[in-house]
């Protein structure tokens, strides 16, 4: 999946007093596009000594981000995409803008990692620069990634998302799914975000209930991953379906929904938790191995 970045080791604790180094790695983005260099099928960043030297004015005030391993990554928030100098690929050869979809299929592994969580955050930090309750501007905790209003006390951490990726299974049948509406083509599972006052349980009973009209039972939790494309969390589940297997589609969210035997199932892919866990039925394992 796509955290899974091998030897590298993800650090994330909030580091207010962080400067960048010569080496650490300053991303750029202009709505969802990051600034890359591409080549063949690999990305790399801009280093800060590049940045500096083509900003000589540049201020110390950037935001840290996290660390991979012993590499700093931040941004300038001076540098939203409003204020960008254009044309940056003229500034930085070899460089350009790519759609941040990209971070899915491209490598080395912990780069897209990087490329996708930065935009995460700087999605946050340009959407709370200014009060919700009141309009003042916000201002950064020194203790934690948190920003507050000094005129009215309103606090706003990082946006998280929980949702829920549903494999449901008939005996030697899972129940896959296409969104309707959609680019992507591909077969998915059974998907949806929580809703206020519900636990995650009752999020995948509702969520089956909505979009094919299906009971289930036996819910087993199998594993999460943060998928900041869309600033979500995602926790996947297992479960069998509840007596009557007739499917009744939402044809307002889905435009297919198809029960599929191990055999049947597409070869797929991909960095989601929804391809590993297509994957892992496939395969005969999981939570639910009786199936």
């Amino acid at each position: 999946m796509i955290q899974d970045i091998g030897r590298y080791r993800y650090h994330n604790p909030y580091r207010p007093d962080a400067q960048p180094s010569e080496e650490s790695r300053i991303l750029f983005y202009r709505g969802r596009e990051i600034f890359v260099r591409r080549k063949d099928n690999e990305i790399s960043f801009l280093n800060y000594k590049k940045v500096r030297k083509a900003f000589p004015g540049l201020n110390q005030e950037a935001t840290f981000l996290f660390s991979i391993d012993n590499v700093d990554f931040f941004f300038y928030r001076e540098f939203e995409e409003e204020l960008l100098p254009e044309p940056m690929p003229d500034l930085f050869p070899g460089f350009s803008w790519e759609r941040i979809d990209l971070m899915r299929t491209v490598g080395p592994k912990e780069a897209a990692f990087a490329g996708v969580t930065g935009m995460q955050l700087y999605g946050w930090y340009k959407s709370r620069r200014f009060c919700p309750a009141c309009g003042r501007r916000m201002v950064h905790s020194k203790k934690e990634r948190m920003m507050y209003c000094e005129s009215c006390g309103q606090i706003e951490y990082p946006k998280i998302c929980p949702a829920v990726i549903v494999a449901v299974t008939d005996g030697n049948r899972i129940l896959l799914t296409k969104y309707a509406g959609r680019a992507n083509r591909n077969y998915a599972l059974i998907a949806g975000f929580a809703e206020i006052g519900e636990t995650i349980e009752e999020t995948v009973e509702r969520e089956v209930m909505e979009e094919v009209g299906l009971k289930v039972k036996n819910i087993r939790y199998y594993k999460s991953q943060p998928w900041s494309f869309t600033d979500t969390l995602l926790m996947g589940f297992f479960c069998e379906v509840d007596g009557e297997s007739r499917i009744s589609l939402d044809e307002t969210e889905l435009s297919v929904g198809n029960w599929c035997t191990r055999d049947e199932i597409p070869e797929n892919d991909g960095v989601s938790l929804t391809r590993e866990m297509i994957a892992v039925f496939k395969a005969g394992k999981g939570p639910l191995t009786c199936c």
